[in-house]
């Protein structure tokens, strides 16, 4: 059984590459989604399709249509969301998907370090599962494969 993982989170870090490092060294059956990684397409998105717009608001709520279609579409046919919270940026969006995959019913596990426990404490209280770490996360879905 081959599970589509959406990774929500900032998109400044290389946490994605470590998650799927980490799953693939432990042979899970993944396929992973999420934003668009690409700061630069993300923001220009709108402008990309639409062409130049008349000023930065509109600019980016045609680039925010786009990628909000692009979310809501993998968040659709994702089988668990991995929502990563760290320290350095605001992670409103995460927050926003992480918000979502709860009201769709669709498996969420949050992670956030311990100093993040008190800003987050609703979030976490609703998600299936709340760990510290991106290793604990894999092995948390290690164990949804585990026989024994």
């Amino acid at each position: 059984m081959e599970l589509i993982v959406y990774l929500a989170g900032e998109i400044h870090t290389d946490w994605r590459t470590t998650f799927k490092q980490k799953a693939a060294d432990m042979n899970l059956p993944l396929t992973f989604v999420g934003p668009m990684e690409n700061h630069d397409r993300s923001d220009q998105i709108g402008e990309e399709i639409l062409g130049t717009q008349p000023n930065n608001i509109i600019k980016d709520d045609t680039a925010s249509q786009f990628n909000n279609l692009r979310t809501e579409i993998l968040l659709n046919k994702a089988d668990i969301v991995i929502a990563f919270f760290g320290e350095k940026y605001r992670q409103w969006n995460t927050a926003m998907d992480a918000s979502t995959a709860i009201e769709k019913g669709t498996p969420l596990i949050l992670i956030r370090p311990a100093s993040l426990h008190h800003p987050l404490k609703e979030l976490s209280n609703k998600a299936d599962v709340t760990v510290d770490t991106i290793e604990q996360a894999v092995q948390g879905l290690a164990y949804v494969y585990a026989e024994q």
